[in-house]
Protein backbone atom coordinates (compact mmCIF):
# COMPACT_ATOMS: atom_id res chain seq x y z
CA UNK A 1 0.00 0.00 0.00
CA UNK A 2 1.08 3.59 -0.67
CA UNK A 3 2.46 5.60 2.24
CA UNK A 4 1.98 9.36 2.00
CA UNK A 5 3.91 12.01 3.90
CA UNK A 6 2.68 15.60 4.10
CA UNK A 7 5.68 17.87 4.54
CA UNK A 8 4.29 20.92 6.30
CA UNK A 9 1.11 20.48 8.32
CA UNK A 10 -0.34 23.98 8.06
CA UNK A 11 -3.98 24.56 7.14
CA UNK A 12 -3.68 23.02 3.68
CA UNK A 13 -1.51 20.14 4.89
CA UNK A 14 -3.90 19.35 7.74
CA UNK A 15 -6.90 19.59 5.42
CA UNK A 16 -5.32 17.05 3.09
CA UNK A 17 -4.57 14.68 5.97
CA UNK A 18 -8.16 14.97 7.17
CA UNK A 19 -9.54 14.39 3.68
CA UNK A 20 -7.35 11.35 3.08
CA UNK A 21 -8.50 9.83 6.36
CA UNK A 22 -12.15 10.50 5.55
CA UNK A 23 -11.60 8.86 2.16
CA UNK A 24 -10.52 5.68 3.94
CA UNK A 25 -6.74 5.95 4.08
CA UNK A 26 -5.33 4.14 7.11
CA UNK A 27 -3.61 6.43 9.65
CA UNK A 28 -0.57 4.17 9.69
CA UNK A 29 -0.11 4.87 5.96
CA UNK A 30 0.09 8.62 6.57
CA UNK A 31 2.88 10.76 8.00
CA UNK A 32 3.40 14.47 8.48
CA UNK A 33 6.18 16.89 9.38
CA UNK A 34 5.64 19.94 11.56
CA UNK A 35 8.24 22.40 12.88
CA UNK A 36 6.32 23.19 16.07
CA UNK A 37 6.23 20.23 18.51
CA UNK A 38 3.05 21.40 20.24
CA UNK A 39 1.10 21.48 16.99
CA UNK A 40 2.59 18.16 15.94
CA UNK A 41 1.35 16.54 19.15
CA UNK A 42 -2.07 18.12 18.67
CA UNK A 43 -2.38 16.73 15.12
CA UNK A 44 -1.30 13.25 16.20
CA UNK A 45 -3.91 13.29 18.97
CA UNK A 46 -6.60 14.55 16.60
CA UNK A 47 -5.95 12.23 13.66
CA UNK A 48 -3.86 9.35 14.97
CA UNK A 49 -1.18 10.11 12.34
CA UNK A 50 2.49 10.03 13.25
CA UNK A 51 4.56 13.21 13.11
CA UNK A 52 8.15 12.64 11.96
CA UNK A 53 11.17 14.57 10.71
CA UNK A 54 11.88 15.08 7.00
CA UNK A 55 14.50 12.29 6.67
CA UNK A 56 12.13 9.79 8.27
CA UNK A 57 9.27 10.91 6.03
CA UNK A 58 11.45 10.57 2.93
CA UNK A 59 12.67 7.14 3.99
CA UNK A 60 9.24 5.67 4.78
CA UNK A 61 6.88 7.34 2.32
CA UNK A 62 6.24 6.61 -1.35
CA UNK A 63 4.59 10.01 -1.93
CA UNK A 64 6.03 13.25 -0.51
CA UNK A 65 3.49 16.08 -0.52
CA UNK A 66 5.31 19.40 -0.15
CA UNK A 67 2.96 21.84 1.56
CA UNK A 68 5.32 24.56 2.79
CA UNK A 69 5.34 28.25 1.90
CA UNK A 70 7.36 29.10 -1.24
CA UNK A 71 9.94 31.02 0.80
CA UNK A 72 10.64 27.88 2.86
CA UNK A 73 11.27 25.58 -0.09
CA UNK A 74 15.07 25.83 -0.39
CA UNK A 75 15.99 24.33 3.02
CA UNK A 76 13.39 21.60 2.55
CA UNK A 77 14.78 20.65 -0.87
CA UNK A 78 18.27 20.60 0.61
CA UNK A 79 17.04 18.01 3.13
CA UNK A 80 15.24 15.99 0.48
CA UNK A 81 18.04 15.97 -2.10
CA UNK A 82 19.98 13.01 -0.64
CA UNK A 83 16.78 11.06 0.02
CA UNK A 84 14.53 11.45 -3.03
CA UNK A 85 14.82 9.62 -6.35
CA UNK A 86 12.83 7.89 -9.09
CA UNK A 87 11.05 5.72 -6.49
CA UNK A 88 9.61 8.73 -4.67
CA UNK A 89 6.74 10.80 -6.08
CA UNK A 90 7.06 14.46 -5.08
CA UNK A 91 3.82 16.46 -5.11
CA UNK A 92 4.20 20.22 -4.77
CA UNK A 93 1.38 22.35 -3.37
CA UNK A 94 3.63 25.44 -3.40
CA UNK A 95 2.24 28.44 -5.26
CA UNK A 96 4.36 29.65 -8.16
CA UNK A 97 7.10 27.01 -7.96
CA UNK A 98 7.65 25.09 -11.22
CA UNK A 99 8.41 21.39 -11.42
CA UNK A 100 11.77 22.32 -13.00
CA UNK A 101 12.90 23.76 -9.65
CA UNK A 102 12.30 20.43 -7.91
CA UNK A 103 13.88 18.50 -10.78
CA UNK A 104 17.05 20.64 -10.55
CA UNK A 105 17.39 20.18 -6.80
CA UNK A 106 16.42 16.51 -6.55
CA UNK A 107 18.08 13.40 -8.06
CA UNK A 108 17.67 12.80 -11.78
CA UNK A 109 14.48 10.96 -12.61
CA UNK A 110 12.49 12.08 -9.57
CA UNK A 111 8.84 12.37 -10.67
CA UNK A 112 7.24 15.67 -9.69
CA UNK A 113 3.60 16.75 -9.94
CA UNK A 114 2.66 20.40 -9.41
CA UNK A 115 -0.68 21.14 -7.77
CA UNK A 116 -2.51 24.42 -7.24
CA UNK A 117 -5.20 23.81 -4.60
CA UNK A 118 -7.18 26.41 -2.70
CA UNK A 119 -8.34 26.93 0.87
CA UNK A 120 -11.85 25.41 0.53
CA UNK A 121 -9.88 22.18 0.92
CA UNK A 122 -10.54 22.62 4.64
CA UNK A 123 -14.24 21.94 4.03
CA UNK A 124 -13.72 19.29 1.33
CA UNK A 125 -14.57 21.68 -1.52
CA UNK A 126 -11.15 22.46 -3.00
CA UNK A 127 -10.49 23.19 -6.64
CA UNK A 128 -7.11 21.69 -7.52
CA UNK A 129 -5.26 21.81 -10.83
CA UNK A 130 -2.45 19.32 -11.45
CA UNK A 131 0.44 19.23 -13.93
CA UNK A 132 3.18 16.67 -14.39
CA UNK A 133 6.89 17.36 -14.64
CA UNK A 134 9.33 15.73 -17.07
CA UNK A 135 9.46 12.43 -15.22
CA UNK A 136 5.85 12.17 -14.09
CA UNK A 137 4.01 9.29 -15.71
CA UNK A 138 0.23 8.92 -16.25
CA UNK A 139 0.08 6.65 -13.19
CA UNK A 140 1.60 9.40 -11.06
CA UNK A 141 -0.97 11.93 -12.26
CA UNK A 142 -3.78 9.45 -11.68
CA UNK A 143 -2.60 8.85 -8.12
CA UNK A 144 -2.39 12.59 -7.37
CA UNK A 145 -5.87 13.12 -8.86
CA UNK A 146 -7.18 10.37 -6.59
CA UNK A 147 -5.53 11.90 -3.51
CA UNK A 148 -6.75 15.43 -4.22
CA UNK A 149 -10.18 14.12 -5.17
CA UNK A 150 -10.72 13.29 -1.50
CA UNK A 151 -10.85 17.03 -0.70
CA UNK A 152 -12.62 18.48 -3.74
CA UNK A 153 -12.50 18.58 -7.52
CA UNK A 154 -9.43 18.10 -9.72
CA UNK A 155 -8.54 19.19 -13.25
CA UNK A 156 -5.40 18.56 -15.28
CA UNK A 157 -3.78 21.52 -17.03
CA UNK A 158 -0.48 22.11 -18.86
CA UNK A 159 2.08 23.52 -16.46
CA UNK A 160 2.27 26.65 -18.62
CA UNK A 161 -1.22 27.51 -17.32
CA UNK A 162 -0.47 27.02 -13.62
CA UNK A 163 0.33 30.67 -12.90
CA UNK A 164 -3.02 31.65 -14.41
CA UNK A 165 -4.74 28.92 -12.38
CA UNK A 166 -3.06 30.28 -9.26
CA UNK A 167 -4.56 33.70 -10.00
CA UNK A 168 -8.03 32.33 -10.77
CA UNK A 169 -8.82 29.50 -8.36
CA UNK A 170 -5.81 29.55 -6.05
CA UNK A 171 -6.47 33.14 -4.99
CA UNK A 172 -10.12 33.01 -6.07
CA UNK A 173 -11.71 32.39 -2.65
CA UNK A 174 -10.20 35.66 -1.39
CA UNK A 175 -12.00 37.58 -4.14
CA UNK A 176 -15.33 36.11 -3.10
CA UNK A 177 -14.65 36.82 0.58
CA UNK A 178 -13.76 40.40 -0.36
CA UNK A 179 -17.00 40.82 -2.28
CA UNK A 180 -19.07 39.31 0.53
CA UNK A 181 -17.36 41.63 3.03
CA UNK A 182 -18.26 44.65 0.88
CA UNK A 183 -21.88 43.51 0.49
CA UNK A 184 -22.26 43.01 4.24
CA UNK A 185 -20.91 46.53 4.80
CA UNK A 186 -23.47 47.80 2.27
CA UNK A 187 -26.24 46.10 4.24
CA UNK A 188 -25.08 47.81 7.41
CA UNK A 189 -24.99 51.13 5.56
CA UNK A 190 -28.62 50.54 4.56
CA UNK A 191 -29.63 49.94 8.19
CA UNK A 192 -29.64 46.13 8.38
CA UNK A 193 -27.99 44.61 11.51
CA UNK A 194 -24.62 42.98 10.80
CA UNK A 195 -25.77 39.48 11.77
CA UNK A 196 -28.81 39.69 9.49
CA UNK A 197 -26.80 41.19 6.61
CA UNK A 198 -24.22 38.42 6.99
CA UNK A 199 -26.86 35.68 6.85
CA UNK A 200 -28.56 37.28 3.85
CA UNK A 201 -25.35 37.58 1.84
CA UNK A 202 -23.78 34.24 2.72
CA UNK A 203 -26.92 32.29 1.86
CA UNK A 204 -27.27 34.28 -1.36
CA UNK A 205 -23.67 33.37 -2.22
CA UNK A 206 -24.26 29.68 -1.46
CA UNK A 207 -27.44 29.66 -3.52
CA UNK A 208 -25.87 31.48 -6.45
CA UNK A 209 -22.86 29.12 -6.45
CA UNK A 210 -25.17 26.09 -6.39
CA UNK A 211 -27.13 27.46 -9.34
CA UNK A 212 -23.91 28.04 -11.28
CA UNK A 213 -22.75 24.50 -10.54
CA UNK A 214 -25.98 22.61 -11.05
CA UNK A 215 -27.95 24.50 -13.70
CA UNK A 216 -25.41 24.33 -16.51
CA UNK A 217 -26.41 27.86 -17.46
CA UNK A 218 -23.92 30.57 -18.42
CA UNK A 219 -23.40 33.23 -15.71
CA UNK A 220 -24.76 35.86 -18.10
CA UNK A 221 -28.02 33.91 -18.48
CA UNK A 222 -28.43 33.56 -14.73
CA UNK A 223 -27.68 37.25 -14.17
CA UNK A 224 -30.13 38.32 -16.86
CA UNK A 225 -32.86 36.26 -15.17
CA UNK A 226 -32.51 38.52 -12.12
CA UNK A 227 -32.22 41.75 -14.11
CA UNK A 228 -35.69 43.11 -14.90
CA UNK A 229 -36.12 46.13 -17.19
CA UNK A 230 -35.86 49.37 -15.18
CA UNK A 231 -35.60 47.30 -12.00
CA UNK A 232 -33.34 47.42 -8.97
CA UNK A 233 -30.73 44.99 -10.25
CA UNK A 234 -30.00 46.82 -13.49
CA UNK A 235 -29.45 50.01 -11.52
CA UNK A 236 -26.90 48.19 -9.37
CA UNK A 237 -25.20 46.66 -12.43
CA UNK A 238 -24.96 50.11 -14.02
CA UNK A 239 -23.11 51.40 -10.96
CA UNK A 240 -20.75 48.42 -10.94
CA UNK A 241 -19.91 49.08 -14.58
CA UNK A 242 -19.58 52.83 -14.00
CA UNK A 243 -17.03 52.18 -11.25
CA UNK A 244 -15.06 49.75 -13.40
CA UNK A 245 -15.57 46.66 -11.24
CA UNK A 246 -15.17 44.29 -14.20
CA UNK A 247 -11.95 45.97 -15.34
CA UNK A 248 -10.63 46.00 -11.77
CA UNK A 249 -11.23 42.24 -11.49
CA UNK A 250 -9.39 41.58 -14.74
CA UNK A 251 -6.46 43.70 -13.58
CA UNK A 252 -6.42 42.04 -10.16
CA UNK A 253 -6.25 38.54 -11.60
CA UNK A 254 -3.51 39.58 -14.01
CA UNK A 255 -1.54 40.99 -11.05
CA UNK A 256 -1.94 37.71 -9.17
CA UNK A 257 -0.73 35.79 -12.24
CA UNK A 258 2.31 38.08 -12.49
CA UNK A 259 3.18 37.54 -8.83
CA UNK A 260 2.95 33.77 -9.26
CA UNK A 261 5.43 34.03 -12.14
CA UNK A 262 7.72 36.15 -9.95
CA UNK A 263 7.71 33.52 -7.21
CA UNK A 264 8.96 30.98 -9.72
CA UNK A 265 11.68 33.27 -11.06
CA UNK A 266 12.99 33.96 -7.54
CA UNK A 267 14.22 30.37 -7.42
CA UNK A 268 15.67 30.13 -10.91
CA UNK A 269 19.29 30.52 -9.78
CA UNK A 270 21.00 27.34 -8.66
Amino acid sequence: MTTIAVLGAGKIGEALLSGLLQAGRAPERLLFTERHPERGAELTKRYGVRGVDVPTAAAEADVLVVAVKPQDIEPLLAELAPLAGPDKLVVSLCAGLPTALFERRLPEGTPVVRVMPNTPMVVGEAMSAISGGRHAQPAHLALVAELLGSVGKVVRVPESQQDAVTALSGSGPAYFFYLVEAMIDAGILLGIPRAVATELIIQSAVGAATMLRDSGEHPVTLREAVTSPAGTTIMAIRELERHGVRAAMLAAIEAARDRSEELGREHERD
